[in-house]
């Protein structure tokens, strides 16, 4: 897993614009959002409130940037660049913005760039597969929300049929069921992300999970997807 060293982040802060400070914590509304608050403290030049950012969001963006772009090797050197575009972007940050919408919206618009380039020029596989099994990723990345059945079935012996199920799906909607299962974000919040309306969004969200029951169907033996509310 990726980490910035201090070199790096000394380099990133040599971006930053000179803003006038902030007012002090104590100052700063009651029900501002935490991640808000760590954000405005980057604003500022703070490296340890980008480091705890960092910390907190390094796995979700990576599971989401390894589902979306399926190259393995590629994924941790784009997930860092999603925060490198965070800090040097953190001087148009405002905290009525939702500090992880923000975040997953940079993910999604880089990982595009990304699916893009490589349309234009492709490359001979986009995963690098085991040297001792064919059928599985040199890397897996592991993801630590837990999951009702039959989204548990990632720890499990089919986490390849689900991972070939998700990378069928048209990208909005996996995008959709991606970002669906991060806590932080809500329905309006994927909205957001995904440049729709709401919904469009349970829409997207239906039709992925629908598709991916169907997909996978011959695997399953019992369970339904949950739906969330």
């Amino acid at each position: 897993m990726f980490r910035f060293s201090p070199i790096e982040t000394l380099s990133l802060r040599r971006c930053l614009p000179k803003l006038p400070r902030l007012p002090d914590s104590t100052d700063m509304p009651a029900n501002l959002d935490p991640d808000a608050a760590l954000m405005l403290r980057v604003r500022q030049g703070d490296t340890a409130a980008f480091t705890e950012l960092v910390d907190k969001y390094k796995r979700p963006v990576m599971n989401v940037v390894y589902r979306m772009i399926r190259d393995a090797t590629e994924a941790e050197d784009l997930a860092q660049n999603v925060f490198v575009q965070v800090y040097k972007s953190a001087h148009r940050y405002e905290s009525s913005a939702k500090f992880s919408t923000w975040l997953f919206t940079i993910t999604r618009n880089l990982c595009l760039n990304e699916i893009r380039r490589r349309s234009r020029h492709p490359a001979e596989s986009l995963d690098a597969t085991h040297p001792e099994h064919e059928d599985q990723p040199l890397r897996q990345f592991e993801d630590k929300k837990n999951f009702s059945p039959p989204e548990n079935l990632l720890q499990g012996e089919l986490a390849q049929k689900i991972e070939a199920a998700l990378a069928g799906l048209p990208e909005n909607q996996r995008t959709a069921i991606l970002l669906c299962r991060q806590d932080e974000l809500s329905y309006e919040d994927i909205a957001k992300v995904l440049g729709c309306s709401l919904s469009a969004t349970k829409s997207l969200i239906h039709r992925g999970r629908e598709a991916l029951k169907e997909k996978l169907k011959p695997y399953l033996k019992s369970g339904a997807w949950s739906e969330r509310k």
